[in-house]
């Protein structure tokens, strides 16, 4: 596929791939393909969840219903085995964020050239499908969980409270102060940071692999069964993959607002 018209190398077909839609210079550089694709999928879950919540019934649910039902369950019953505060806004969080992140994740399932190719026919030369293999997206998301650890925790335990978890552990004397704050700033620091390359390493990787696949069976039709069986193979694993990236995202922000919680 060629954004010009023209056959790309396969260099060129790798690296059109992996080139989101860009406006903007510099730091204000925006990739609207990520944001539409996002934000988006974002307000389809909205949709839906609020739909089948207004529709749902207490006599026997309906297919979609019952799945639904399984996933609240299910996020529910991860939040109280994990969290061990008292916070209403926890389970809801936790419940948009699996979701979220599992559409996302999904839109690795649809077939690298299929979106792309529409959008070159209607003269839009780049368009990159799945929202977290970009990581101003992952980052975005991690920052908003950071944002809100630094507000329980100031919430919960106070400034001051804060800045002595800060200055006073793991070692509780004032002449340590500066290693503990070097030491925790750094633990804290690193939380966003993990959640946010975690997420991106697992969906680029895995998209770069459907890529590969495809300029491989693409470039020579003899081996087009083999692609194909290759795509399927990768493609039934890859739904593991994709469901796990957005449990541990889920689980890890439970486990750090839980930590935010906890007063000492």
């Amino acid at each position: 596929m060629a954004a010009t018209g023209e056959a790309l190398t396969p260099q060129g077909y790798i690296q059109h791939h992996l080139t989101n839609l860009q406006v903007g210079e510099g730091f204000w550089t925006w990739h609207i393909d990520s944001l539409f694709f996002s934000v988006g999928l974002g307000v389809l879950f909205l949709w839906l969840f609020r739909s089948v919540g207004k529709k749902a019934t207490t006599g026997v649910p309906g297919k979609l219903q019952c799945f639904i039902e399984m996933i609240v369950e299910f996020v529910d019953g991860s939040v109280k085995e994990t969290f061990h505060g008292r916070n209403p806004v926890i389970a809801p969080l936790a419940l948009t964020i699996f979701v979220w992140v599992f559409m996302m994740n999904f839109m690795d399932m649809v077939p690298v050239d299929w979106i792309p190719e529409l959008a070159a026919a209607a003269g839009i030369p780049y368009m990159k499908v799945v929202p977290t293999t970009d990581l101003n997206i992952t980052f975005s998301l991690a920052i908003g969980v950071f944002l809100l650890i630094i507000y329980y925790s100031i919430k919960v335990k106070g400034v001051s409270g804060f800045v002595k978890e800060l200055t006073l552990q793991p070692f509780n004397h004032k002449a340590m102060i500066p290693v503990n704050l070097l030491l925790e700033s750094v633990t804290l620091i690193a939380k966003p940071i993990s959640l946010a390359l975690r997420l991106f390493g697992n969906l680029y990787a895995g998209e770069l692999i459907f890529i590969l696949i495809a300029l491989m069976y693409g470039a020579n039709m003899a081996l087009s069964a083999l692609g194909v069986g290759l795509q399927l193979g990768w493609l039934i694993f890859h739904i593991l993959v994709i469901t796990l990236q957005a449990f541990i995202f889920m689980m890890l922000t439970i486990v750090y607002l839980s930590m935010a919680h906890e007063d000492h």
